[in-house]
């Protein structure tokens, strides 16, 4: 995944974290807008999210902001 993505993503997970607390989960179309302007991102972070890691459709937020910042 590309730098834009991976800010994108840790972003994210802040602020949902910061309105919601540590247990907050999310998706990974929480990193992408409702219109699908860019597949080529949206397939690689669902080929990172399910097939790399093969992670459920729902994770917290805090473990995923962690895996990025450790360029799982």
């Amino acid at each position: 995944m590309n730098k834009e993505i991976k800010e994108k993503i840790i972003t994210v997970c802040e602020e949902k974290i910061a309105k919601k607390g540590e247990n907050v989960g999310l998706s990974f179309y929480a990193f992408f807008k409702n219109k699908n302007d860019n597949p080529k991102v949206l397939m690689e972070v669902a080929t990172w999210w399910i097939q790399t890691h093969q992670l459920d459709h729902f994770e917290k937020a805090v473990k995923i902001k962690q895996m990025i910042q450790n360029n799982e």
